[in-house]
């Protein structure tokens, strides 16, 4: 078997010269636009895809700011009723040991007692709505709006009081409530609380 021959399965294909063969001697130059291949190396990697598995769109990775805002608050605010509820418990408990013991004075201590419980249960909730802002979805937002809305209404009946004291924590949660309640009708609540979760 000679180079030339038709036969010969080393030798160039029929009609080509010795120069003109791709893949054989030296390596040939690409054409113009082409980028020049590499045959060694790891693969480049595959591009970044904004949408995440079954190609629906992923959302923000990290928790937005007034996100985080919103739920700071909800701990705070559920903190301070636990402490207030828990100071009005005992002075209605020291109250009505002090007072004897008439029907009224009794029902005045079941209706402070049932008052501090409704207090206590809207403070688990605030810590409970803060705790699943990470996790959660659509209903963790709307509870927490309906949420903020009754704490701007509680804050209007305190101004309603006329007390200073009443005026200065009316004031504090309207602003705190506020903020929540702003953050949770933002798009930034939308595009958090609608991510898909796998």
């Amino acid at each position: 078997m000679s180079f030339g021959d038709p036969n010969n399965p080393y030798g160039p294909p029929q009609g080509q010269g010795q120069g003109q063969q791709p893949g054989y001697g030296y390596p040939q130059q690409a054409p113009q636009g082409v980028p020049p291949q590499q045959g060694y190396g790891y693969p480049a990697a595959p591009p970044i895809s904004p949408y995440g598995p079954g190609g629906y769109p992923q959302g923000p990775a990290k928790m937005p700011g007034m996100m985080t805002a919103a739920r700071v608050l909800l701990f705070i605010i559920g903190g301070l009723q636990i402490v207030v509820g828990v100071i009005a418990a005992i002075a209605i408990g020291a109250a009505s040991s002090a007072v004897d013991d008439s029907d009224a004075a009794t029902g005045l201590a079941g209706l402070g007692f049932a008052i501090v419980a409704v207090l206590l249960a809207f403070a688990g909730l605030a810590i409970f709505l803060g705790v699943r802002f990470s996790k959660g979805g659509t209903a963790i937002r709307v509870i927490t709006i309906i949420y903020a809305s009754l704490m701007i209404v509680g804050s209007l009946g305190n101004f309603a009081q006329g007390e200073p004291s009443g005026v200065f924590g009316g004031v504090i949660s309207l602003a705190i409530s506020g903020v929540i309640l702003a953050s949770m009708i933002g798009s930034q609540a939308s595009a958090w609380f609608n991510r898909p979760r796998y």
